[in-house]
């Protein structure tokens, strides 16, 4: 019975989901093409027009916006949420493992973020590793399963890792010890992980031209630490890296030309702005903080100018949170950059919305309000850019996953859910299992 009713209530989620859904009154902020004050239709979960005038189909759910902001959902390109673990510490080449295989869609982080405007994220390995393992990029689907989170169709990614915490296992003597300890001995771990993905893709290219001649010829044995690499030589995975110093940026940046692969983004980079010409150049794009700096050594030359510098050097610039709590108010993140280096606010909204879908490639898909990409929209009440703004609904795909009306109106029947649950277990005999084991069982 309760699997009849799951699926009843699954097919109803599909069929609200296809019903046209029309954003009436609403200031639009599409931050690819300026700012209207007009309609937005949904249909099938996509954007299927927007402009000042937009008819509403017969049988179309209306939301009126009553003069308040729209704007695509916020995504954040850095984050380590709804994952159960973050770093595997063993080994310095961990790209053989996935944030995929221990997403966790009952953490909380997901409803406060979603609570935020934030509608889509990358969740990354973490940096203890000098090459660490692939990056899961997903949609803050609240409710539902790990697998139904994940952004389909997404290019796959892989985290790497410079500086303070690749080594920190290196240079603390005892038994978790590994190489490398110093920061030539990554650079060195660096060169030699792709020399090695060089040597077997040559393999798997003597192989496969072998076998198109008619030979008979043995495969190479699989090697799935190797495999995500030579994804990387062959530009089928991007590659987002930890990086703090100037020189540190400029080593990575010359070991990717030297092996014959790009950068697609450098995370955290809080020296950036010294070496702007050379990141350019590379054609690597910079996903930093805004203002957060001397939390560690690496960290203490940072300034907050740093994103609208990056800007305005033509640099593909996001401003992220690595951080649940920051997640939060990723709008008021990007509202720095206009107090610090005096960027538009649409240069400062893209920061968070469509510039990060660019690094992450996936901008056909999301990050601007345009007919064709999904309907993945927060409505605030007031500018986004403002401190008193606060986010009223949440779209994903056209379904609405936070609305804060009706947050509010079940606020006190929460509570007294609470207080029951509270009381039950205050109640419950001492040593009486709350889920007795069935008769016949050990």
């Amino acid at each position: 019975m309760k699997r009849l009713l799951l699926a009843a209530l699954a097919t109803c989620l599909i069929l609200a989901a296809a019903d046209p859904i029309v954003i009436t009154n609403a200031k639009v902020l599409t931050v690819t093409n300026g700012r209207f004050d007009g309609s937005i239709l949904i249909e099938d979960g996509k954007i299927a027009a927007a402009g000042e005038s937009i008819g509403t189909p017969d049988g179309a759910r209306v939301i009126d916006a009553g003069g308040q902001y729209v704007m695509p959902g916020i995504i954040d390109n850095h984050s380590h949420i709804a994952s159960d673990s973050v770093n595997e510490y063993s080994v310095s080449v961990s790209s053989m493992v996935e944030i995929e295989d221990v997403l966790n869609p009952d953490d909380i982080a997901i409803y406060r973020a979603l609570a935020g405007g934030v509608t889509t994220t990358m969740v990354l390995h973490g940096s203890a590793n000098v090459i660490g393992g692939a990056n899961s990029v997903v949609k803050l689907r609240w409710g539902r399963d790990a697998d139904e989170m994940l952004f389909k169709g997404a290019k796959p990614s892989l985290k790497m890792a410079l500086g303070e915490n690749p080594k920190r296992r290196g240079g603390s003597p005892g038994p978790s010890q590994r190489y490398p300890g110093t920061r030539m001995g990554v650079e060195d771990v660096l060169r030699q992980a792709f020399t090695e993905a060089k040597n077997y893709q040559a393999k798997w290219k003597e192989y496969e031209e072998k076998t198109a001649r008619g030979d008979r010829a043995i495969p190479p044995r699989k090697d799935l630490k190797l495999e995500p690499l030579v994804e990387i030589l062959e530009g089928r995975r991007l590659v987002h890296a930890h990086a703090y110093r100037a020189d540190e940026i400029l080593m990575l940046l010359r070991i990717a030309e030297e092996q014959g692969f790009k950068i697609k983004t450098l995370i955290h980079a809080l020296e950036s702005y010294k070496v702007m010409p050379e990141i350019k150049a590379h054609g690597a794009g910079v996903s930093t903080f805004s203002d957060w700096w001397t939390y560690k050594v690496e960290a203490a030359t940072a300034i907050p100018y740093c994103a609208a510098m990056l800007q305005d050097a033509g640099i593909l610039t996001v401003l992220k949170s690595d951080d649940a709590e920051l997640m939060r108010h990723m709008n008021q993140e990007a509202a720095k950059a206009v107090k610090y280096g005096g960027v538009t606010e649409e240069e400062t909204l893209a920061m968070i919305t469509i510039n990060a879908a660019k690094q992450m490639e996936i901008d056909d898909r999301v990050g601007s309000i345009e007919p064709g990409k999904d309907a993945d929209l927060v409505i605030f009440d007031r500018h986004p850019l403002s401190n008193y703004a606060k986010v009223q609904k949440v779209l994903i795909d056209g379904e609405i996953y936070f609305d804060r009306d009706l947050e509010l109106s079940d606020l006190d029947k929460r509570k007294a859910r609470k207080k029951e649950l509270i009381e039950k277990q205050r109640k419950k005999p001492e040593g009486e299992d709350e889920d007795p084991k069935p008769e016949g069982r050990a």
